[in-house]
């Protein structure tokens, strides 16, 4: 897998990469702009241009950008809506010129309904793609489910994908969520269950990356509570997971706090690392 971690563009965008490079990633994610504030980030084409190069240079092989919390494509409020297609746009726009995927939460129905919200949801999408160019992908990420979140279940993410009926859109998968939404993928054939879906209702090709973060909540409680690796409830099982041998090749971002609160460090991506390589271990010798 292609290890990474959530990077700071603080200092400009592409001071990322050295900071992605110090703790050995194989790839790196990063936000355009704050992830609370509508307000965008103006950056310096030559900046975005020193990112791709540098990254080239670094040997980072995967890109990717996550869009702003706020975005909620189903949102029935026009302001937020327009706001949230102009967010993920603007992202988008970024993440192309880089040479960057794009991952976010579709949003709330906010007990409308996926069908009464999938026209504004499409549209949604439909201007984002305008913007991203033939070779990347927009990733539909799974929810931790509270409320009426889209995405809770990977049928939710299949029936987007269905009806936007685009070969750049596609799946990221973090651990945490599909833990506390009530899927238990410490036990491996739990895990091999939730792949075999995924390939059935959206088709494996299209989960283009992992987000490997282990749950400070429990697991059914809906409750997006990320922990550092190896210190919640997954621990090293999260390992059985990502040992999968079709998820093999993946980005893996972990979106974790870190030791100091300033996200993942070396440390912790070795630590990934090494649960993964034990239940590789493990898969192979029950084999």
């Amino acid at each position: 897998m292609l290890y990474g971690a959530h990077v700071s563009i603080g200092g400009g965008i592409a001071e990322a990469i050295p900071r992605a490079r110090e703790m050995g990633c194989d790839a790196v994610q990063i936000f355009t702009q704050n992830a609370r504030q509508w307000k965008q980030t103006s950056h310096d084409p030559a900046d975005l241009e020193t990112f791709a190069a540098q990254a080239a240079k670094a040997g980072i092989r995967a890109t990717l950008c996550h869009a702003i919390y706020f975005i909620n494509l189903a949102s029935a409020d026009d302001e937020i809506y327009l706001k949230s297609v102009e967010a993920l746009t603007a992202t988008v726009r970024i993440a192309a010129t880089i040479g960057a995927d794009v991952c976010f939460h579709v949003g709330s129905h906010r007990g409308l309904g996926l069908d009464a919200t999938m026209p504004r949801i499409l549209a949604g999408l439909e201007v984002a793609f305008s913007e991203l160019g033939d070779d990347r992908w927009l990733l539909l990420e799974n929810s931790a489910g509270a409320g009426d979140t889209i995405g809770r279940d990977p049928s939710d993410l299949a029936r987007v994908i269905e009806a936007i009926d685009d070969p750049r859109v596609g799946v990221c998968l973090d651990t945490c969520h599909v833990y506390v939404s009530g899927v238990d993928i410490r036990q491996r054939a739990v895990a091999d269950a939730l792949v075999e879906r995924i390939d059935r209702e959206i088709g494996l090709e299209r989960l283009r990356c992992l987000h490997v973060n282990d749950s400070a909540a429990p697991l059914g409680s809906n409750r997006d509570r990320h922990a550092n690796i190896g210190e919640g409830e997954l621990g090293p099982e999260i390992g059985v997971l990502l040992a999968h041998p079709r998820l093999q090749g993946l980005p893996a971002i972990l979106e974790t706090a870190g030791p100091e609160g300033k996200g993942a460090d070396r440390a912790e991506i070795d630590l990934a690392r090494r649960f993964h390589a034990a239940a590789l271990t493990a898969r192979e010798s029950a084999a």
